[in-house]
Order: structure tokens, then sequence, then C-alpha cells
């Protein structure tokens, strides 16, 4: 079966590039390993994606913001570090800006609902689902993707989006810099006593990192990462002992706290790969860059990249060139790893900063927070980043 884009794996990333392309008269494939109804249906995982201005537009491009609820899009007004116990915080505010937030807070499982809505609506795209790649043939015209089921799919480009520990990427011999931080995240919402004023809040303690994430007035995600073996003793921590944690945590600032809901957890992995693309194959999201979430970059990194792939194909198109071609390929490898690669290495820098226990490193932390607050070019330019419409 002969088509133009094979996707592997329908993840956000590789179906938000399939929606992206709705218009090119592509012909596109979809392998995905789970059942239709998984990724179309998708479950609550806990997690709330914090979404820059760029990436709300971005979906917007695509077609799949239109397929969000505006009332499940909560607003972040205010932002705030703080270090230990110190009352000093590097403050970011909105009304310092031309906008009404800084940002935005969406449910994943919302995100993936409307990017497969959107998807639906679109021609040309054939779904294989509950298959997997078993074997994967290139040259410098076209691939052949063999599938479990005896399948053979032909292609002129193969996206590659099966997530930071991605088999198809190590099929390729793709070599990529993993850093294991030995660190759980676990997720979970709490209602509380207090207004949260639309503010989310990143403690750096010194034995957790707690963040809180403003979903509704007296509602809030709660992320809070420990070390592996802490975490698996706060997983095991009854409903009481986490609402009282959480309240001593915050110091009462946000009143009595409640657990609502189930807890999730995951392993903190950081991946960059040292290629973006070979032999026709292009990594896309966490196959190509997979964040620390700790600077909520993850998606919003993911969106950039697929925004920038598809200009790419879409100006080969134009040209009448080959959406495979080397020179289409480098130009997305290129421009990506400049957004991306000081991002990835400034967000596992502050990670190491900030889970160092060594009193200089703590000394260093207080004085970075101060100057950061002080210095405007940094916080300019970190709520440019925040705001910015454009790629």
């Amino acid at each position: 079966m002969k088509f133009d884009l094979v996707i592997i794996v329908a993840g956000p990333s590789g179906l938000s590039l399939a929606c992206a392309l709705a218009k090119t008269k592509l012909k596109i494939a979809i392998i995905e390993k789970n059942s239709t109804s998984k990724f179309s249906k998708p479950k609550n995982d806990g997690r709330d994606i914090a979404l820059t201005h760029r990436s709300l537009n971005i979906l917007k491009k695509f077609g799949i913001l239109k397929f969000i609820n505006s009332k499940l899009i909560s607003q972040v007004k205010e932002a705030r570090v703080l270090d230990g116990d110190s009352s000093r915080y590097l403050h970011f505010d909105h009304t310092k800006t031309i906008r009404d937030s800084l940002g935005y807070l969406i449910p994943n499982q919302i995100i993936r609902k409307a990017i497969y809505k959107k998807l639906k609506t679109l021609k040309d795209i054939k779904i294989f689902s509950k298959n997997e790649v078993s074997r994967i043939i290139s040259n410098k015209f076209l691939t052949n993707i063999y599938l479990k089921n005896r399948k053979i799919l032909e292609s002129k480009l193969t996206i590659v989006a099966d997530g930071r520990l991605s088999k198809i990427r190590e099929k390729l011999g793709i070599y990529t810099n993993k850093t294991n931080f030995e660190t759980s995240m676990t997720v979970f919402r709490m209602k509380h006593q207090l207004n949260n004023n639309n503010i989310a809040s990143e403690y750096f303690h010194y034995n957790q990192t707690l963040a809180i994430l403003p979903i509704k007035k007296k509602l809030s995600s709660i992320i809070i990462t420990l070390q592996n073996d802490k975490s698996k003793k706060f997983l095991n921590m009854n409903k009481r002992k986490i609402n009282q944690k959480i309240e001593n945590d915050l110091k009462g600032k946000l009143g009595k706290m409640n657990l609502i809901g189930k807890k999730y957890t995951y392993p903190m992995l950081t991946v960059y790969s040292n290629e973006f693309f070979r032999n026709r194959f292009v990594l896309v999201g966490d196959a190509a860059v997979g964040m620390h979430p700790v600077t909520a970059h993850g998606f919003n990194l993911n969106l950039r990249g697929i925004d920038i792939l598809q200009y790419e194909i879409k100006d080969a198109l134009i040209n009448n060139i080959d959406i495979g071609n080397t020179n289409v390929l480098k130009k997305y490898e290129k421009r990506f790893r400049m957004i991306s690669l000081p991002i990835y290495l400034a967000t596992n820098g502050i990670v190491r900063l900030y889970s160092s226990q060594k009193p200089i490193t703590k000394l260093a932390r207080k004085s970075l927070l101060r100057l950061a607050n002080t210095f405007w070019p940094v916080k300019n330019a970190i709520i440019d980043e925040l705001l910015l419409k454009n790629s």
C-alpha cells in the first residue's frame, strides 16, 4: 500500500502533524498498536498541560482548538518560583503585559480528544490500529514498513512519534542523550479552602519540588517530584496524611487541602536525540526531545517542532520538491535544534541546581532567583517566550 506520509504511533504529536497537513492532499497512514477507541477516547492521566499563547495559536492554526470546550481551559494570571523556605520569589505577572493571562492549562486527555475529533473530519487518512512495526527498509527514494500482521506500507516520508523510549529510533540506530534523574513526578488534584487567584506556583524545597497549577478558584493540580524511594512512600500514604502534608508544605497558603480522585506517577527521564532525521525518517515529539516537566516546556516544544516540520513539508510541496528530500529535513532539524537545545540544556541545568543538597548550590539558588527577579531583561525574555504568537 502506497502512502506519501506514514506516522508511527497515534500520540498527540504525530496526530497534530496529520491535522496540520489536512489541506495538502497528501495520502497519510497512521500506525498504532492500541485499538482506535484507546486514542479516540483517552482516559484521564492526571496531567494538566501548560500551554503558551504561541501553542494555543498553533492549535488554532491546525484546526484543533475549536474542538476544545473553552470552559475546560484555565487561565494562569501569575507565576511564582520559590526556593526553600525563603519568602522571596521570582514573579511573573500578566498585568505587566498586554495579555489577559500568562498562559493556559488544559487537561491532557481533552487535548488528545480534540486532536482526534479534528482528525475524523479529514480525508486521505488511513489508520492501522492494533498494529506494530516489525521491520523497516529504506533507500534514497522510499521506505517499506513491514507490520506484524504482514502488511507492507510504502512511504515517501515516515514520522517517528513513538515517545522518548522510541523503538523505531532504536531500529534506525539513532543515539540519544538520556538523563535519568532517579525521581518520579506524582500528579493529582486537590480542592482547597482559599482562592488560588489563578496563580501557578513552583516550590523548590530541599527534598522535593512542589508545583501548584490553578484549575478553578478552589481547585488545583498538584505535582510533587521526589526521589524514587520517597515517591513510593508518598504513594502509599493515606488521604488524610497527604492532605496534611501538602497543607504543611504550602504553610496553609490555600487553607485546608482535600485530595480528590487518583494519583498518577511518572518517572523523570529526559531524552535528546543526536539526529532528528535519517533515511526518510524524521523524529518528532518526545522521540526527538523528551523534556523534564519542571519548566512546562514539553508539549509546547513538541508543537513548535510540528509547526516547523509542517511548514517545511508544505514549502516542499509548493516548490514541487520530494517531501523526504534530505535538504527539506535538514531545514527542520536545524530550525528545531536551534530552539530546542538551549531550552533542553537549561531545563536539565535547573533540575540539577534545584535538586542538589550541597550548601554552595543552595546559596547559588537564592542568589540566582534574586538576580532574575531584579534583572528585567531576563524576566522579559521569559515572558516574551510565553506570549509570542509566531514561530
